[in-house]
């Protein structure tokens, strides 16, 4: 049992210390959708992206993105200050998405305290996502609320396999659904009683739930959690702690583009386990 919460306390550890990154989700401060032609960007309000820093001057007029079709490109303005890895932008650049990149990374843009880069989301939407290194939310983060660890939350289910190809609709929130792997549903119980979550793919061997329950909008976001499983074993077991269920982006930042749970993965019980509402309490309940 001590051995089970000292994993559980680290690796809420390392949770927190992701947060403070300056280029976790605490950093988020910006999300412009682009259309096709150009559009110019700096901190004059009469750019369609109007950009501000806590840390640094940012220029009137920067640069434009250029979407083209599925392309977009960049083109610095003289004197903007945009900078590639601390070297100037060349003119007509074009971005690698968070997607398309998502192994190396997209390309990240350089302004002041900004970084600047290219999201790719379902339908062929493209946009700028824009955070700052020395975002306030960063400096006053306090860490995040959660249950106790409680050994009741770990549970064993067993995963019951789909067919080959078999896929499930998952809401974002945004509005859209987009279709996604799902290896088959995870069934497990709690206090006597049967529950079943359509389960996705994760790292190798493992499941991801997204998942909602009777805490969320109190206790917990209104928009649910996530959860990756311990390994699926031969027989289809499959341990699910739901002592490591934690929030979503989009409790940090509203310009996060987070999945919600599908259809059929809210439960009907309190899920009294995992990362609570932070401290200060969340942009989206």
């Amino acid at each position: 049992m001590a051995a089970h919460a000292g994993r559980v306390l680290a690796m809420r550890e390392r949770r927190a210390a992701g947060l403070r990154n300056p280029m976790g989700w605490l950093s988020l401060v910006g999300l412009h959708w682009l259309a096709p032609g150009s559009v110019a960007f700096g901190s004059d309000p009469a750019n369609p992206i109007t950009l501000h820093a806590e840390r640094g001057s940012v220029a009137p007029i920067v640069g434009s993105f250029e979407m083209v079709g599925d392309r977009v490109l960049v083109h610095p303005a003289p004197g903007g200050g945009l900078t590639l890895a601390g070297a100037p932008v060349s003119d007509g650049l074009e971005l690698v998405d968070d997607v398309t990149g998502a192994e190396e990374g997209p390309t990240v843009l350089e302004v002041a305290s900004l970084r600047l880069y290219l999201i790719a989301r379902g339908a062929g939407r493209l946009g700028i996502r824009v955070k700052d290194t020395a975002a306030r939310a960063l400096r006053e983060f306090e860490g995040i609320e959660s249950f106790p660890v409680d050994p009741a939350w770990r549970v064993v289910g067993r995963l019951e396999s789909a067919a080959p190809g078999s896929t499930i609709a998952v809401p974002d929130i945004l509005g859209a659904s987009t279709p996604e792997p799902t290896p088959g549903d995870v069934v497990f119980e709690v206090g006597g009683v049967a529950h079943r979550l359509h389960a996705l793919e994760a790292m190798p061997g493992h499941l991801e739930l997204i998942f909602g329950d009777e805490t969320n909008r109190h206790e917990t976001y209104g928009g649910g959690r996530f959860l990756e499983t311990g390994p699926v074993q031969a027989d289809g077991a499959v341990e699910i702690d739901f002592n490591l269920a934690y929030n979503p982006p989009c409790v940090f930042s509203p310009y996060a583009t987070c999945p919600m749970p599908p259809p059929g993965n809210r439960l009907a019980l309190r899920v009294e386990a995992g990362e609570c509402l932070p401290k200060g309490g969340t942009l989206h309940t």
